[in-house]
C-alpha cells in the first residue's frame, strides 16, 4: 500500500456495522475530509485502529469498502474478485438460460461494478465515480475471461436518461435485438436502448414460477416492461394475457417475445395505458383475472420517498387485490431497496383490509442466486416478491 494513501477516522460508532460486512461507510459517519473519488483510502475505528481500505465517493456514501483486513487494494485484488464472481455462476449456472449476471456488485465484494451476460454479450455498469480508478483492470481481466463464455462483444453503459450512452469496448454493438433463453424461453432484448442493462435478469426465478402457476389462468402483467412474466405465464398454458405498460416500444417486444416463443397471438393482448387507469376500467366493467402481476418501477429512489412509497404500494396492492377471482394468486414485487420486507408485506396487509379481501402468503422471494447479498447489507436486499392467494370475507 503506497505510503501517501490517506487514512480517514471513524466518528459514529459504526464499527460494528462494517465488520459485519456493509460495503459502505457513510460520509457523515467520518471525522470531515476533502479527497478525491477513486482514492485508495484507509478507515480506522475509533480508537485508531485499522478497520477497512476502499475507495472515496462522491456524495452521501464516503467510502465503499473492499477489504476488511490489511491487504493491498489493487488491481490483482480486483482480478481475483472478478475470477471468483465467475466461478460462483458456472457452479450454479441455470439449465437452457443464456442470461445471467456475472457481477452484481457489493454482493461480489466489487462495489460499484455490475456485469450481465447476453448470450455472446456482456455488458458493463459502473457505478459512481469511485470504481473509475480500476475501469482498466476490470476491462482488462474481463477480456481474458469473457470468451471462455462465448462472449464475442462486451458493451459499457454509463449515464441515465438522456445521458445514458452505450459503447463496445470491444467487439461490435449489435445491429438489432439479441435473442436470450431464459430456462428456454426466448427472450428478445434490446441493449441499446433497454432499461437496466437490458432485461430485467432479478425476478429469472420468479417467472419460472408464474409459468408452473399459469396454467388455464387469465392472467394479467402490470407494468409488463418486455413482457417476460406474460412470455411465461403463456409458456405455462394460460388461457389468456393481458401485458399492460405505458411505454408501446415495451410493449411491440412483448409482442415480439410472444411470437418467437410459438404461442398464439389470439391469447395475449398488449395495452399502451397507465396501469391505475386500466385497473379502474377493469373494476367498472368487472374484469377479474385468475393471476395478477404488479412489478413496479422503483417508488421509492431514496429514502426521503419512502412514506410517499408505502401509500403508493398500498394503493397498487388494494386495486390489484379486488380484480384477483375468488382464490386465485396475487403477485406482487417492490424493487425499493428504502422499502424493507416488513414494510412492503404491511402495505400487501392493509391493502387486503381495505379491498376487504382475506390474503393467504403462500411465498416470500427475491432475486436468484446471481444477485449474491452480503449478510451485513440489509440494502442488498432490494427485490421483494410475495405471492399471495385472494379469498373473498366471509
Amino acid at each position: 500500500m503506497p505510503a501517501a494513501a490517506p487514512t480517514l477516522t471513524l466518528k459514529k460508532p459504526v464499527e460494528r456495522v462494517v465488520a459485519h460486512g456493509h460495503p459502505w461507510i457513510y460520509r457523515d459517519a467520518l471525522e470531515p475530509f476533502e479527497i478525491a473519488p477513486g482514492k485508495i483510502a484507509t478507515v480506522l475505528d475509533r480508537q485508531g485502529r485499522f478497520l477497512a481500505r476502499g475507495l472515496v465517493e462522491r456524495g452521501p456514501i464516503g467510502v465503499r469498502v473492499f477489504v476488511r483486513s490489511d491487504v493491498p487494494l489493487d488491481d490483482a485484488l480486483i482480478a481475483r474478485r472478478l475470477d471468483d464472481a465467475l466461478a460462483l455462476r458456472r457452479a450454479h449456472w441455470p439449465a437452457d438460460t443464456t442470461a445471467v449476471r456475472l457481477v452484481h456488485g457489493e454482493g461480489d465484494l466489487l462495489p460499484g461494478v455490475v456485469v450481465d451476460l447476453y448470450g455472446a454479450v456482456a455488458v458493463l455498469r459502473l457505478d459512481g465515480q469511485a470504481i473509475e480508478r480500476f475501469r482498466g483492470a476490470l476491462v482488462a481481466t474481463l477480456a481474458q475471461a469473457l470468451p471462455d463464455l462465448g462472449v464475442e462483444t462486451l458493451l459499457e453503459r454509463s449515464g441515465r436518461g438522456d445521458t445514458r450512452r452505450v459503447q463496445a469496448l470491444w467487439g461490435a454493438l449489435p445491429d438489432g435485438l439479441v435473442e436470450v433463453r431464459e430456462h428456454g424461453m426466448r427472450m428478445p432484448v434490446d441493449l441499446i436502448a433497454g432499461q437496466k442493462t437490458g432485461l430485467f435478469l432479478d425476478h429469472r426465478d420468479a417467472r419460472l414460477r408464474v409459468r408452473a402457476l399459469a396454467s388455464g389462468a387469465r392472467v394479467v402483467n402490470l407494468f409488463g416492461y418486455t413482457g417476460g412474466f406474460s412470455m411465461a405465464a403463456g409458456l405455462g398454458g394460460a388461457a389468456h394475457v393481458d401485458t399492460v405498460d405505458v411505454a408501446a416500444g415495451a410493449l411491440a417486444l412483448a409482442r415480439e417475445g410472444w411470437a418467437r416463443n410459438g404461442l398464439d397471438a389470439t391469447m395475449h393482448e398488449a395495452h399502451a395505458v397507465d396501469v391505475e387507469k386500466f385497473l379502474n376500467a377493469a373494476k367498472q366493467q368487472g374484469t377479474s383475472w385468475e393471476l395478477v402481476i404488479a412489478d413496479p418501477p422503483s417508488f421509492a429512489p431514496n429514502e426521503a420517498a419512502k412514506r410517499g412509497a408505502l401509500k403508493a404500494y398500498r394503493a397498487l396492492h388494494t386495486a390489484c387485490l379486488s380484480r384477483v377471482r375468488e382464490g386465485g394468486l396475487y403477485l406482487g414485487a417492490s424493487c425499493s431497496s428504502h422499502v424493507h420486507r416488513e414494510d412492503f408485506d404491511a402495505t400487501i396487509r392493509e391493502a387486503a383490509h381495505a379491498a376487504k379481501v382475506s390474503v393467504q402468503v403462500l411465498e416470500r422471494s427475491g432475486a436468484g442466486f446471481d444477485h449474491p447479498v452480503p449478510v451485513g447489507f440489509p440494502e442488498g436486499a432490494y427485490l421483494k416478491s410475495t405471492l399471495c392467494r385472494v379469498l373473498r370475507l366471509r
